[in-house]
């Protein structure tokens, strides 16, 4: 879910509810050899133990956590960028590192380029996938703006690519706008990055970037072991 973006905006991170269903006990030299126990958990007031397991698998990493942490390392990009529709397009090369946080539940993305018209670029994510929605979803800032994009996507069937939808709002058109993302996996240690946006003058999507991202040598061998 790898890095990102070099165009202006973010995303907002999801909360998540943090169940505690155990107690760490600490060694007391004058009691090892008596039995140890753990508090019984109760359960909030009205509360259900259908309501506790649901919230606890809502906490609970899985496969697609496991998605997304394949992405953990370092990634060199090469970009390309389009303003306007038909317009030539600006080339830079772009860094990210990707880092897994929280027990596996997320991973957070820093992201340096070069090449965009507006200056050097630089970024922040986190990406997930929320169990009860079971929707991937992400959150984006960076220093071309003082907003915050927020993701959401789903994965195709052969698990290769996954569809973005962030929500920006349009500095020129003063209104939300919704800007399309399309990873897709491209070999063991390479993705392509591709985003489309609407034209506010012609209400017509066109493509306006395409990162092509390569895993750094050290970190691809570790992802495929």
């Amino acid at each position: 879910m790898d890095r990102k973006k070099l165009v202006a905006p973010a995303l907002i991170v999801a909360a998540g509810l943090a169940i505690v269903v155990g107690s760490i006990a600490i060694a007391d030299p004058s009691r090892e050899s008596k039995p140890t126990t753990q508090p019984e958990m109760k359960l909030p007031p009205g509360w259900t133990e259908a309501d506790m397991q649901a919230c606890v698998r809502a906490g609970t990493p899985g496969k697609m956590h496991e998605h997304l942490a394949k992405s953990v390392g370092e990634w060199r990009g090469q970009t390309t960028m389009w303003m306007v529709p038909d317009a030539e397009p600006t080339k830079g090369e772009c860094t990210s590192t990707v880092k897994s946080i929280l027990d596996g539940r997320y991973t957070k993305i820093k992201m340096s380029g070069q090449g965009c018209d507006m200056g050097p670029y630089e970024g922040l994510g986190i990406y997930g996938f929320d169990n009860v929605s079971q929707k991937f979803v992400s959150v984006w800032i960076d220093n071309h703006s003082t907003g915050i994009m927020n993701g959401v996507g789903a994965m195709s069937e052969d698990g290769k690519t996954i569809t973005w939808e962030f929500t920006v709002n349009c500095p020129i058109t003063q209104k939300p706008t919704v800007l399309r993302e399309i990873e897709t996996i491209t070999g063991p240690d390479t993705k392509t990055l591709e985003m489309f946006a609407t034209d506010h003058k012609s209400g017509k999507e066109f493509k306006m970037m395409t990162i092509k991202l390569t895993k750094k040598e050290g970190d691809a061998r570790t992802s495929r072991r």
